[in-house]
Order: structure tokens, then sequence, then C-alpha cells
């Protein structure tokens, strides 16, 4: 190889390792979510390469205060990325606001970021596909970010597919991407409802998105994730989809503080293998939408057994307790 080509091919190289994007892991009080999370990543041949912030919320009561400290402790003997920087907040924010402000610091600083919170475990080639994906699409205005989970199932699907809106379980956008982020849930809601959407928001009606909404209002939830899927959704833009997914969630144990048990979104395996992205259209994935309207069915329909099955168990309880005897 001729001296020009090896500058060619180093001045590529080093082209691509710059404009890799740094990765965000927002942590609370789970350290062995948190472990799990980070060891995941350091398997993947990009994170040596990469720069890592973690955000660490507060205590937001006693009882949180020993698993806190226990994951701090943790982060920071973490090594193996390009760089490690903890900012360690000093009250308790909440994850939606730790998000909100974590993303658009990073974001605005860098022009892109990848982000992740302490219970995704991905696969060894989730930052090689986030990060081609950024660099394919990042002029596209209609791609609004790139998506590394996928639900579980045996369908068809193309190896890549775009669907209208944004999701959050191992995700990465660019500042033009997240400048689009409304958090007003009344006006994604109302302009939802002025554009009859609602069936199309709640894919076909099989998860009520519209009442995460609702209850986003009345303060039933606290919750960034909905607001960024309603935000996406109205601008009429797009996220890229793997076919199998990069990502697992393994928090659905009932140790979040926003999730109960459901070990139906982890069925799936882990992609074992990388295909690399080229430019596919643009437009809503009739194939990837009814492959998720059918596994939100299910498992609204396995929730509702579920829940009749432990008002059974309750009431045979009550039945065999003492003071029934």
């Amino acid at each position: 190889m001729s001296c020009k080509l090896v500058e060619l091919v180093d001045l590529c190289n080093n082209k691509f390792m710059s404009s890799l994007a740094p990765i965000i892991v927002f942590i609370y009080n789970r350290p062995e979510h948190t472990r799990q999370t980070v060891e995941a990543l350091l398997a993947n041949e990009l994170a040596d390469k990469s720069d890592l912030f973690i955000y660490s919320d507060a205590a937001k009561d006693d009882l949180a205060i020993d698993k806190v400290r226990e994951v701090r402790e943790y982060i920071k003997t973490i090594k193996g990325f390009k760089s490690i920087n903890i900012i360690e907040r000093e009250k308790n924010i909440g994850l939606a606001h730790s998000i909100i402000d974590g993303v658009t610091t990073i974001v605005n600083e860098y022009g892109r970021v990848i982000v992740l919170e302490d219970d995704l475990v991905t696969s060894p080639y989730f930052l090689s596909y986030i990060n081609d994906a950024l660099e394919l699409y990042e002029h596209n205005e209609s791609v609004v970010s790139i998506h590394g989970y996928m639900y579980p199932g045996r369908e068809k699907l193309p190896d890549y597919f775009f669907l209208r809106g944004a999701d959050c379980w191992g995700w990465a956008t660019w500042q033009r991407g997240w400048s689009l982020f409304n958090p007003d849930a009344q006006y994604l809601l109302n302009e939802i409802k002025k554009q009859n959407l609602q069936e199309l928001f709640n894919f076909s009606n099989t998860y009520n998105y519209t009442g995460m909404l609702q209850n986003q209002i009345d303060g039933r939830i606290s919750s960034w994730a909905i607001c960024w899927y309603a935000s996406a959704f109205l601008a009429d833009k797009y996220t890229l989809y793997p076919r199998k997914s990069f990502v697992q969630n393994i928090g659905m144990d009932g140790s979040g503080t926003h999730c109960g048990i459901n070990n139906f979104y982890k069925k799936g395996k882990l992609s074992a293998t990388y295909k690399p992205i080229r430019l596919i259209p643009v437009v809503d994935s009739r194939q990837g939408r009814k492959k998720i309207e059918k596994f939100l069915k299910k498992n609204a329909e396995r929730n509702i057994v579920f829940r009749v099955l432990q008002k059974i168990c309750k009431k045979i309880k009550r039945l065999l307790s003492p003071k029934n005897g």
C-alpha cells in the first residue's frame, strides 16, 4: 500500500472515530443492573474509542441512600472507555428531569448522543449499529433518531426499517432531532386529537399511548419518553429500528421505579451478528408496525389474564387465612 493511500485510510478512520457519539448512561440505585449495563457496553468494539457520561441521581429518601452510594462507588471503578465523566446529582430530580437535562447538555455540545438507562444490556454490535446509522442519516431531516430495541417475535421483517415517532430503550439522536422535544403533554395530546391521529399513535389501539399522555398531564406518571414519542410523531419524523434487537431490558423485574414485572419483553435474544446498514426509504414500515401491534396486543391479553389470576390468588389467600378458619 502506498504512503498516500495509507494516509488517506488513516484520515478516514480518524474522521469516523472523531464522530463517534458520546454515550450517556442514567443510573440511580440498582448496582447489579448498572454493572451488567456497563459490562455489556465494554464488550462493544467501539467502547474504548467512545466517551462515556454517567448521570447519577441522588437518593429520594433514606431507603435509597445505601444503594445509591453503592452504585456511585462502583462507577468510580469503571475503565475501558476513551473517557469517563461522572455527574452526581446533589439532590434527587427524578429520571425524567435527569434525562431531559443530560441529553440536552451533551447533544448541544457534541451534536449527537447515545442514550441508555441502567437496565439496558446491549449486544456487542450495538455501538457499531448506532454510530453507523447516525453517520448515514445525519443529514436526512426526516429521521429523528436511531433505536436499538426491537420487540421479540418470529415475524419476517427487513433488516432495518422506519416507524413514525421515537422510542426510548437504547437510542440515539442529533441536536436537530432533540430540538423537536416538547415536554408539554397537554399540547401534544390536544394536537393528536385535533388531527385525529389517536388510532395511529396508539398502534391500532393495541396500546394506550394517548392515555399515557393524559396520565402525564394529570401527574400520575412522570415520563419524558411519551413526550419524546409524541413530539417526533406530530412532527412527522421517523426512527430507524433493527429487525433483531441490539438491546434487552433487564429491569422489568420489579426493581425499577417506573416499571413492574414483565418478562414478556425480553423473550427475544440479542443480535449476535451485525449486517452493515445501507440507505433505505424513510417511510413508515407496514411490516414493522404490524409486528409491534401483534406484540402489544398479546401483551395486553397476557396482562388481563395476569390480573385475573392475581385477584383469584388474593381471594384464595383471604379464604385460607386464620381469620376465616
